[in-house]
């Protein structure tokens, strides 16, 4: 079952479009993990999510200011300035 949580925290990681997104993911995920390995409770688990989400959303935004990720007619990803 970990394995499986692991993959699909993987998936959403790298299929997320911005890196605030990306950010986000990952730190819920990681807070997760970490609150309930803490607290051994779901509710340890719900808040370390939120907790990590926050924080990575953040510093996701942090790492890349105002860069939007575009796609061209050939569905190429190509990055510019957010409007």
């Amino acid at each position: 079952m970990k394995k499986i949580i692991i993959v699909i925290a993987s998936v959403l990681a790298l299929s997320s479009c911005t890196t605030t997104q990306q950010g986000a993911t990952i730190g819920g995920v990681t807070g997760a993990a970490i609150g309930a390995a803490a607290t051994g409770t779901a509710g340890g688990a719900v808040v370390g999510g939120l907790i990590g989400g926050t924080a990575g959303a953040l510093i996701g935004r942090a790492a890349a200011p105002n860069t939007c990720i575009y796609r061209n007619q050939w569905g190429y990803r190509y990055y510019a300035p957010c409007p």
